[in-house]
């Protein structure tokens, strides 16, 4: 009977792939409230007195539920999509190199550090050097994307467009806005992945392998404790990446810190967990998808592997028995020219022997060598 498919089977880059992939199918299900979330988290708390329509014409929303039911009355459905493509971009690359650098650094760590197992804190360093590796390399993706989900009909820019106005408002630097928001936001996924691991071993106990309900619930509850927990520090980073708001008068925030003190006193300390219910159910769906997919691409992944790596056997098998061929080929070879030489040169039979088995051995020493090659291929 085969061995359960596993994932350590699997190299850095097939968890990445896997985990991209899962990054892709959920976001792409769960992306309108990403976009609500985004306007919710950007717009000022408006006064009793206050319109519901600010200074550049944009309606207050008063909740999600407001929010997507205007969008599609002023904008269309396709209002609810607006910056599908580079979100999709950013959150392919984004999840590919965390996955990718939380693999090799988790492996570098049991490989030279311990070999038994993880603490949750060890898990959660792991996860946070593997964020900020990933952020350094897609922040500016991120940066794009949310100008684009800010932008109301008649703004609309491509992804191109919207990040050269990025570069001429605040040059190139501009395209890492946030860059320390993010570096601090780490601990979110180093959250979310701890608390995955940890919550798999106390919930499902000694199981490799888990169902696709059994991955959906543990991503969504481990998304969901993280969100709750850095929830200031994201509106803070939207808030760098975003355009000022109108009473900002055009002038963009410098630090997180500065953003969440307007927040606060704008909103009240409320204001730090605006959009937190769109966040909520977007992080929920997105994690559980996410999860539960790449679970299933893994497994995918470790049988194709295992094809492959079979199908590669059987060839190196072909070769070594050709190889044991050839050694047969060349006694039977060596045995002839002995015989020739006997025949050749009459008296001189000892010394015909003699060059005949030197030949032989040499065929033989060539033909073992070249079976030996094939065998250790097979065995590797």
């Amino acid at each position: 009977m085969a061995p359960a498919p596993s994932k350590q089977e699997l190299p850095a880059w097939g968890l990445a792939l896997a985990g991209s992939a899962g990054a892709l199918v959920a976001n792409s299900v769960v992306y309108p409230l990403d976009l609500v979330k985004t306007r919710l988290q950007t717009q000022v708390k408006r006064n009793a007195k206050d319109t519901y329509v600010d200074e550049e014409g944009h309606v207050h929303y008063d909740g999600t539920m407001h929010a997507i039911r205007h969008i599609v009355e002023e904008e269309g459905v396709s209002g609810l999509f607006n910056g599908l493509a580079g979100n999709l971009i950013g959150v392919v690359s984004t999840n590919f190199a965390y996955f990718y650098w939380y693999s090799l650094v988790r492996e570098m760590y049991h490989a030279r550090v311990d070999s038994k197992g993880t603490s949750t804190a060890v898990e959660l360093s792991l996860g946070a050097v593997a964020g900020a590796l990933a952020q350094l390399f897609t922040i500016p993706i991120a940066v794009v994307t949310t100008r684009q989900q800010t932008q109301r009909k008649g703004e609309r820019k491509t992804i191109l467009a919207t990040a050269k106005e990025v570069i001429d408002q605040d040059g190139l630097a501009g395209l890492w806005r946030g860059i320390k928001a993010s570096m601090v936001l780490v601990v979110n996924p180093s959250i979310t992945y701890g608390a995955y691991e940890r919550l798999r071993t106390l919930m499902f106990p000694g199981k490799s392998n888990l169902a696709p309900h059994e991955a959906f619930l543990l991503g969504a509850l481990s998304k969901m404790l993280a969100t709750i927990a850095t929830q200031p520090l994201i509106i803070a980073k939207v808030g760098l990446q975003s355009k000022p708001p109108p009473q900002r008068m055009g002038k963009p925030f410098k630090s997180f810190q500065e953003v969440m003190r307007f927040t606060v006193e704008r909103d009240g300390i409320l204001g730090l967990w605006k959009g937190v219910a769109p966040q909520l159910i977007k992080g929920f769906l997105v994690q559980g998808i996410l999860m539960m997919t790449k679970e299933r691409v893994e497994l995918l992944f470790v049988l194709l592997f295992r094809a492959v790596r079979k199908m590669r056997q059987e060839q190196l098998e072909k070769l070594a028995k050709i190889a044991a061929e050839k050694v047969e080929q060349g006694k039977a070879v060596a045995a002839g020219a002995v015989m020739q030489g006997q025949a050749v040169a009459g008296g001189s039979t000892e010394k015909a022997k003699a060059v005949a088995a030197e030949t032989a051995e040499k065929a033989k020493a060539v033909a073992t060598e070249a079976a030996e090659k094939a065998k250790s291929a097979v065995k590797s």
